[in-house]
């Protein structure tokens, strides 16, 4: 082979160990693998790095049933009026009477009794996750939602006038016991609020994180608005300042409402029953019968 021929050969060669060099660069032993231009590497875990965190979740919640207010006396804002909420033979049923004001004179008080047997309620299910029923009252329909030791009238709206009786009465607010029977509850109206608080922000949040950017500010202003809204019905609860009844009822049905929205349930879980354990067999008698 020519000394020419032989250079040319050569140059090939180095150029061919150049290309392979450039497209597969060398590796050291302990070093991080190449990356393809335009990639990205996962960063490495770190040992005791804070773990990514976890959605916001809505503790359970005690929800009382028609049990908490059968044959309990309740008025409204704790000293007007008398309801009692009672079991029938067809149902519930509940014995109202109110007081108010003449309908031509609003500062002469009358009242209105809407009978000496409890008129029949109707169940209306649990669209705020707590029991609700409308009474069954011509005169002035009446829709509660049942809660601890208390029920909460959402209607009607305004107050309502008995043309018979000449009287305007208001039915609205929560119905609960007097003074003296919250005074004795002082400390578990503490511990219930202080659930029900958190429960409340529980809720949004986790409503929050499930909402699009404009649910998201309807849902901030629900919830700055929450308690005004408290204030408004429990500010002429009996005591309301020293005892806070209204208040903890008002925020335990709000978090109940919050649950139902997320469809959670709300209902405490039943314990689970062992099952009884079968009587052992009687032993045989090995001994013949005659």
């Amino acid at each position: 082979m020519t000394r020419p021929m032989r250079l040319i050969l050569a140059s090939i060669a180095l150029a061919t160990a150049a290309t392979v060099a450039h497209a597969q660069p060398l590796q050291l032993p302990g070093a991080q693998p190449f990356n393809a231009p335009g990639t990205q590497q996962a960063a490495p875990s770190r040992p005791g790095a804070p773990a990514a965190p976890r959605p916001p979740s809505m503790p359970a919640i005690k929800v009382a049933g028609e049990d908490a207010i059968i044959g309990k006396t309740l008025h409204r804002h704790g000293h007007h009026g008398e309801a009692v909420f009672s079991k029938t033979a067809t149902g519930y049923g509940l014995k109202l009477n109110l007081d108010g004001f003449q309908s031509t004179n609003l500062v002469e008080p009358c009242a209105v009794s809407f009978g000496d047997a409890p008129l029949p309620v109707t169940a209306l299910g649990r669209p705020a996750g707590v029991p609700r029923y409308r009474l069954e009252a011509p005169i002035c329909p009446i829709v509660f939602d049942v809660l601890d030791g208390a029920f909460l009238v959402v209607e009607p709206t305004e107050p309502c006038v008995v043309q018979a009786a000449q009287c305007r009465i208001d039915p609205r607010g929560l119905w609960g016991p007097d003074a003296r029977v919250v005074s004795g509850q002082a400390k578990e109206i503490e511990r219930a609020r202080g659930v029900a608080e958190r429960a409340v922000r529980e809720g949004y949040r986790t409503l929050t994180a499930k909402s699009d950017a404009i649910e998201q500010r309807v849902l901030a202003r629900e919830q700055a608005g929450f308690s005004a809204e408290r204030e408004m019905i429990c500010r002429d609860f009996q005591r309301e300042g020293q005892f806070g009844f209204c208040g903890a009822r008002v925020t335990e049905a709000r978090a109940a409402s919050l649950r139902a929205r997320l469809g959670l349930n709300t209902e405490p879980k039943a314990a689970a029953t062992k099952p009884r354990p079968r009587p052992k067999p009687a032993p045989l008698s090995l001994t013949p019968t005659q």
